[in-house]
């Protein structure tokens, strides 16, 4: 990767920066096809290179969304991809979600930097009043990183995933300005 390469938000371990045409081919092969990250994310869809060209092509132009790949600072390794989605800047709300495309780099704190500093962003330079989230009940790990950054469970969608057979529930939760600036 060139040394010249955006870093739209970066903290000590990992940066983030706009999702680009180069991405789309990882995207493709890693994350939309992953088995665990598809089961995580609820993913039932059957992509298409051409779809995923499509989707990229839409999303490229809509201003309720900001949607960023991850790379570690130190190798410059693309790991995953984190959006702010549904932005509203009338009502001041939005959502987000995260997905770590390689499991070797789950569990030490990556998304939960990440997340950070999409949330730091979302507050301080797009003036955001609540960041939401839905995540699947039986995803733990997500709900105890989400929970150590200050989001709150506001209900519960009850089976409103089918999935393998079975149904699961959804959590809603979200973390306001306010309670972003006063965690830790």
């Amino acid at each position: 990767m060139s040394k010249d390469m955006i870093k739209l938000l970066e903290d000590d371990r990992v940066y983030l920066r706009p999702l680009e045409q180069e991405d789309l081919d990882l995207f493709y092969t890693k994350a939309l096809w992953d088995r665990e990250g598809r089961r995580l994310t609820g993913t039932q869809t059957v992509f298409s290179r051409k779809g995923v060209q499509h989707w990229f092509d839409r999303i490229s132009m809509d201003d309720s969304r900001v949607d960023l790949v991850i790379f570690l600072q130190e190798t410059d390794q693309l790991i995953g991809d984190i959006a702010m989605l549904d932005i509203d800047y009338q009502n001041r709300k939005s959502v987000f979600r995260i997905s770590i495309f390689d499991k070797k780099y789950w569990g030490y704190g990556y998304g939960t930097e990440s997340i950070s500093l999409l949330l730091r962003y979302g507050f301080e330079m797009l003036n955001m009043n609540r960041i939401g989230l839905d995540v699947f009940s039986f995803n733990k790990r997500a709900l105890k990183c989400y929970q150590n950054l200050g989001f709150r469970e506001e209900g519960r969608l009850r089976d409103d995933l089918f999935y393998d057979g079975k149904y699961h529930d959804s959590i809603v939760m979200s973390i306001l300005k306010r309670e972003f600036h006063e965690s830790p």
